[in-house]
């Protein structure tokens, strides 16, 4: 650390830095998947990868006492963009969270309407045809298992 008091840890500067930086990526995320194009998506980007696990590291060995010994003005900037980041990254989670919902129930529906269509007793098949027992699931399409 300096001897100037007025002078922050540059950790400091550089986890605002990142933070802000990843604000702007997951903010444009947000905006991307709200306007239907998530190949858009800058937190694909593997340099965004690598500065979302630079700042995990930065931040995390970041320890209270630097905190402290640094300027209010650093600190009051450390505050509001941790606080602003994870705003940010309270309703990136939300976003994908619908937008997953939302595409794992239109394939359960398109697999159950398939299953259904399959499934169907046909009209002049033989008797024993449509008595005989179907698998639970025809398998059409298969989601993750979870679906």
């Amino acid at each position: 650390m300096s001897a100037d008091p007025k002078i922050a840890d540059p950790r400091i500067e550089r986890i605002v830095a990142m933070a802000e930086r990843l604000i702007a990526a997951l903010s444009a995320d947000i905006a991307a998947l709200e306007q239907g194009r998530p190949r858009e998506m800058k937190s694909l980007d593997p340099e965004i990868q690598k500065l979302t696990a630079a700042y995990g590291r930065e931040a995390a060995a970041l320890n209270k006492a630097a905190i402290e010994a640094a300027p209010a003005e650093a600190r009051a900037r450390l505050v509001a963009a941790t606080k602003r980041f994870q705003e940010v990254l309270s309703l990136h989670t939300r976003v994908l969270a619908r937008i997953r919902n939302a595409s794992e129930g239109l394939i359960k529906a398109v697999a159950e309407e398939v299953d259904r269509r399959i499934s169907r007793a046909r009209p002049y098949a033989p008797p024993s045809y449509a008595a005989k027992p179907r698998p639970a699931s025809t398998a059409a399409m298969l989601y993750n298992a979870v679906v």
